[in-house]
């Protein structure tokens, strides 16, 4: 992701301008915690009066110290299927949400992540089940246990106006954001719940199906691709889009509303598709030939292309920020340069085919998408790597220097230095142990841990073993210790 600080960070005479899909800031991120009303099941419970749990309730969180009430224990999601209508006039949201996963325990009771809506019905296995509302966690009682390695599935039935998380001083407003004549929506780190319930936290990845309805003339763009024409019927049209690749759902997205759309095929033969909104009718065919041209590149540092399409969208939102929603990164409200697709197209691999396990190791996605802002205007006869790693280094009074990026926080999620100390990391890596060890790793990591997600430790793990080397003392120099390094 790139942020509005990030946007317009300068590296000095270099003039390199930095817009991530995921923007780095000062504060706290922090979601309302009001729910809506639950009918048909239960009522909403007092947050003075939390529900009791026995042991086989699922835990309310999935165990990320940095967010411990995101995500849930108990279970993991293998697919969702989102039928949605959404009216850009009333901003109304309505549908429901299929849910199939399995148990990881004999499960009694389990949490979904979901903010605001009025939930109307639940099923378990196509049975009633009761629910009832604490925060932002829908509480889902079985009808009748469910034995620990069996599958299941729960729909949810609900509706209302969603309510996007504001004010945050990481990102400002981010999740299911009501436009004029849509919906932006870019969920990192957890508002996915703000539009679907879910398993909130990237260390439970799925595939998806959407089928979404909006007003003839409005487009619905989801994640991968079409599986069947928009069809219209009684003034509304239906878009169906799968992205059968597993996806963090922070990276899930139903961007709405009145869109020019290009689609064809990358010289590397990768299906793309790109979409601006008719204020940035102008920067449709450059999105759409830097975003091919990127794309290709990439899969010849990286490794394969992961993902079954590539794109980008441009919308007449004024967020301040781009996020690597998966397939289609999603610029919020202006024209992205090269540079700033490089770093959306570069999280693809490191982020969203390679994703964290724990939210304290962002540089592991942001790092890396910086760095390769960085590579790419070396390929481009910019400025090179290395000439950016001394520019970056030589500012002895910059902020990062007292925050260890390889500790994110959750209270400033995307400083900077989780991007430009990251980026650092991974040059004073590449000087340590060469060209040829340093790209060996980076295709290495991204085919080791395809589709899944990944720590820290592995990835160091990995670069000794690459190289041969003892690289302790370097990550934790970089990564570890709020002090600026020692050049070597």
């Amino acid at each position: 992701m790139m942020a509005a600080r990030r946007l317009t960070t300068t590296f000095a005479t270099l003039a390199l301008i930095s817009m991530i899909g995921c923007a780095p800031s000062e504060g706290a991120v922090t979601a309302p915690t009001h729910g809506g009303s639950a009918s048909g099941g239960g009522a909403a419970a007092s947050p003075g009066a939390p529900l009791e749990r026995s042991g086989t309730d699922g835990a309310p969180g999935i165990g990320d110290p940095a967010f411990p009430l995101d995500g849930n224990g108990g279970y993991d999601v293998g697919h969702y299927t989102l039928k949605l209508s959404y009216d850009p006039a009333s901003k109304l949201l309505a549908g429901s949400a299929q849910i199939q996963a399995t148990a990881v325990q004999n499960l009694s009771r389990f949490d979904l992540d979901l903010h605001g809506f009025t939930v109307s019905q639940v099923t378990v296995g196509g049975s009633e089940a009761r629910f009832a509302r604490e925060g932002d966690e829908l509480v889902v009682t079985a009808p009748k246990m469910i034995v620990k390695n069996a599958p299941f599935t729960v729909t949810v039935h609900y509706s209302g106006v969603p309510d996007p998380v504001r004010n945050s001083s990481n990102l400002g407003t981010y999740g299911f954001i009501p436009t004029p004549d849509g919906s932006f929506v870019t969920s990192e780190p957890d508002g996915a719940k703000t539009w679907f319930p879910s398993n909130d936290h990237p260390s439970n990845k799925a595939t998806y199906d959407f089928e979404i309805t909006v007003p003839q003339g409005v487009t619905a763009i989801a994640n991968g691709e079409q599986t069947a024409p928009p069809k219209t019927s009684g003034g509304k049209t239906t878009f169906v889009w799968r992205e059968k690749h597993p996806m963090a759902s922070y990276l899930a997205t139903m961007t709405t509303g009145k869109f020019d759309v290009r689609t064809g095929t990358s010289p590397g033969g990768i299906p793309v598709y790109a979409a601006t909104d008719p204020k940035f009718r102008d920067a449709l065919d450059t999105l759409y030939t830097k975003t091919a041209e990127i794309t290709d590149y990439w899969a010849t540092v990286f490794g394969p292309y992961p993902f079954s399409s590539t794109g980008g969208v441009i919308d007449d939102f004024n967020a301040g920020y781009a996020l690597e929603n998966q397939t289609k990164p999603l610029y919020g409200g202006f024209t992205p340069d090269a540079g700033i697709i490089a770093h959306e197209l570069a999280h693809q691999w490191f982020g969203d085919s390679v994703s964290v396990k724990r939210w304290q190791d962002l540089w592991l996605n942001e790092g890396f998408a910086t760095y390769a802002e960085w590579l790419w205007s070396e390929h481009t006869g910019g400025a090179t790597a290395e000439q950016m790693f001394r520019n970056a280094y030589a500012n002895k009074t910059s902020a990062m220097w007292t925050y260890a990026p390889g500790k994110a926080r959750s209270e400033d999620l995307f400083n900077d230095a989780v991007y430009t100390r990251g980026a650092l990391a991974l040059h004073a890596l590449r000087q340590k142990i060469g060209d040829t060890a340093f790209f060996t790793l980076l295709k290495k990591w991204t085919a080791t841990y395809k589709y899944g997600n990944a720590t820290t430790n592995q990835f160091i793990a990995m670069a000794e073993q690459t190289s041969g080397k003892n690289l302790g003392p370097l990550f934790d120099a970089w990564l570890y210790q709020p002090t600026r390094p020692t050049l070597g």
